[in-house]
């Protein structure tokens, strides 16, 4: 049962990060964080570290920079991370790497 509602609430995520995506540069700032920090909290909740961070991250970026050239490849990772079943601190880093590396950083 257990693992039936993490698929409902991994679901839901990837349904939010969709919607984000789908609205891309047309949302306001402000409703662009508020969206992302959402995504953001639900994982926090449910213990999805990697995606976690990967909102946190986005949700800082877009604040400080914008979003329009960035939003999309932490939306990819974030997609990603919300359906890994590993949800630990490795798993985390190998996220936030992967982020290094498109960010090209």
């Amino acid at each position: 049962m257990k693992h039936d509602a993490m698929l409902v609430i991994r679901k839901d995520l990837v349904d939010r990060i969709d919607a984000i995506a789908a609205q891309g540069s047309h949302l306001r700032l402000p409703q662009l964080c508020e969206q992302i920090d959402a995504v953001r909290h639900i994982a926090r909740v449910h213990g999805l570290e990697p995606l976690e961070r990967l909102a946190a991250m986005l949700e800082s970026a877009v604040a400080f920079r914008g979003h329009a050239p960035i939003l999309f490849s932490y939306l990819d990772l974030m997609r990603d991370a919300a359906g890994c079943e590993e949800a630990g601190p490795a798993a985390s880093d190998a996220y936030m790497a992967a982020l290094s590396v498109r960010m090209g950083a």
